[in-house]
């Protein structure tokens, strides 16, 4: 054997060993067989149960937008905002027909809770917020055309708009730490402390 085919043989096998320590097993040109996603640690949540009943409906509304000087009505959860399947209005999506889940029937486990397009909706809205900050919460800022480009134009002129301030309230009351989105210590973002008969709190 040749000096060069030596070489070639062992680049070739240095190649496969790299190929395989980065996860890629027997079959280095594949995908590894099972991936894991597993479920973030620390930090903190928002209330799902504040979320289905106060900032869904937001989503749902007719709302007032402004765009170049001429006012029309719309919804965030339209075909042409941000519809999850018609929509194009960015990384924000909305199941439009998700509908609420009873918290205090026990047959809504978290389970189940979390696999619902309720759910979906919740983890969308939740993905476009910074825990805690609504200075840095662009589901706050865009409709507020606060810093940020909005392509559904100018929504709320100020915070002082009513579903402004239920956002708002939304994002900044997370979850005391160690306690997660479907905690019953969120209740008391509601007057009275139960979502059920609760009315939405602002402040």
């Amino acid at each position: 054997m040749t000096l060069h085919r030596i070489t070639q043989s062992l680049a070739a096998a240095a190649t496969t060993l790299a190929l395989a320590g980065c996860g890629g097993g027997s079959d280095v040109l594949g995908n590894p067989a099972t991936i894991s996603n597993p479920e973030a640690v620390g930090g903190q949540y928002l209330s799902f149960a504040y979320f289905q009943k106060c900032i869904n409906p937001v989503f749902l509304a007719q709302l007032p937008v402004q765009i170049g000087g001429s006012t029309s009505t719309n919804t965030c959860a339209g075909s042409g905002c941000h519809d999850t399947r018609a929509g194009t209005g960015g990384a924000l999506r909305v199941f439009p027909a998700a509908q609420p889940l009873d918290l205090s029937d026990p047959a809504n486990t978290p389970a189940v809770v979390r696999a619902s397009d309720m759910y979906k909706n919740f983890y969308s809205a939740q993905a476009a917020v910074v825990i805690g900050s609504t200075a840095q919460s662009r589901l706050l800022s865009k409709p507020l055309l606060r810093g940020v480009l909005h392509g559904g134009g100018l929504i709320f002129l100020s915070e002082d708009d009513p579903n402004a301030r239920l956002i708002k309230y939304w994002i900044g009351r997370p979850a005391p730490l160690g306690q997660d989105e479907l905690s019953t210590a969120n209740y008391s973002m509601f007057t009275p402390p139960d979502p059920r008969t609760g009315t939405c709190n602002t402040q």
